[in-house]
């Protein structure tokens, strides 16, 4: 999910400005005193209290209130309810995943993912498409591309044949791979408390890889390169944002992931049925509606806010493993992702001060 949540750091904020406006302030002629003229249909009057579901004007009179909290609520207020909406949608769709793993190959089910998001995109850019084809860094946007690839296979795989609980908590990961190549990608300067914390989560890494005399788990592992390849994604972002459209980042990640996966797809493809069918192409939609829903998040909320809200992945993993799958998270799998939250929290917090300090905005 990551590569989802960091592609659209470049428009954040260019829509929030309008969201949170408030309504203008209505006159005494307009029969509203006190109240807003872009609602007139929810002056709060005394007979109000007594509109029941069965009144004709209830249901417009709740819708229109509604938008009015809407509105006024705090932008980070409006980027958690989007944020905790991404992640319930993402939760069907990892569970989706898991549920067509052991009877689909995976490559079938990336590609006709990828297939069905691409044409969303290409339907909601509509005539601006060879606008959004133009890129300054063709390269970058391809390397992005394949590392986005590299992440899904390894993430998706290990999602497969671990428990979810374990899996999304090494996936929590990726912000400390992230500041491994802040520094040596990026060159940005990290000071000992934020090295520090990179350590102590890699302990919490080691200790949810649970290594004995037989080695360490090979779909553990693939958990971590998906991690690894994420923070990839993150460092490619950044270095695309200051150039690239959203849209045109995601139509090239379309586009490579199409051609890539055409042969293996292809080459090990099983005829899905009618049930598997409907599973794929209510796992696409998931997967993009999860994506709509995470931009929106970043562009209204400060991601320092919205970032811990991202750990609520691992309740509603724990929760579809142990209801769908018969899944009971190990010991080492709670104390692991304890210390890799807790190090990753801190991590998401020390950077947003630091930028603060320097007086720049801070990133998706």
């Amino acid at each position: 999910m990551s590569d989802d949540r960091l592609s659209d750091q470049e428009a954040r904020g260019s829509e929030s400005a309008g969201i949170g406006e408030p309504a203008p302030p209505a006159s005494e002629e307009d029969g509203c005193p006190g109240g807003s003229a872009a609602f007139p249909d929810i002056t709060l009057s005394p007979d109000s209290a007594g509109i029941t579901p069965a009144d004709p004007g209830w249901l417009a009179a709740r819708r229109s209130r509604i938008g009015l909290w809407w509105r006024g609520a705090s932008p980070n207020l409006r980027g958690s309810v989007y944020m905790l909406s991404a992640l319930l949608v993402y939760a069907v769709m990892v569970g989706l995943f898991k549920h067509l793993g052991s009877s689909i190959p995976l490559v079938e089910t990336l590609m006709i993912r990828q297939l069905i998001m691409s044409l969303v995109i290409v339907l909601v850019v509509g005539r601006a498409l060879p606008s959004m084809l133009r890129t300054r860094h063709p390269g970058l946007q391809i390397f992005r591309g394949v590392v986005t690839l590299a992440s899904m296979l390894c993430g998706f795989s290990a999602l497969i044949h671990i428990p979810l609980a374990q899996a999304t908590s090494i996936s929590f990961s990726q912000v400390l791979f992230v500041t491994i190549a802040a520094v040596l990608v990026l060159k940005e300067k990290v000071d000992g408390r934020r090295w520090a914390a990179t350590v102590i989560g890699f302990i919490g890494i080691l200790i949810m890889l649970n290594p004995s005399t037989e080695g360490l788990n090979f779909w553990a592992l693939m958990s971590v390169g998906g991690a690894v390849f994420g923070a990839c994604i993150t460092v490619s972002v950044r270095m695309l944002g200051t150039s690239e459209r959203t849209e045109t980042i995601l139509i090239y990640q379309g586009l490579v992931l199409i051609v890539v996966l055409a042969w293996p797809a292809w080459a090990y493809w099983v005829w899905p049925t009618a049930e598997q069918w409907l599973a794929l192409v209510l796992l696409s939609l998931f997967g993009t509606a999860g994506q709509w829903l995470i931009t929106k998040a970043y562009q209204v909320g400060e991601a320092a806010a919205l970032a811990p809200l991202d750990f609520s992945r691992l309740l509603l993993a724990s929760f579809t493993g142990f209801v769908f799958f018969a899944e009971i998270p190990s010991l080492s799998t709670f104390i692991g992702s304890a210390i890799v939250i807790g190090a990753t929290l801190y991590t998401i917090r020390r950077n947003a001060r630091s930028r603060a300090e320097a007086g720049l905005a801070p990133p998706a």
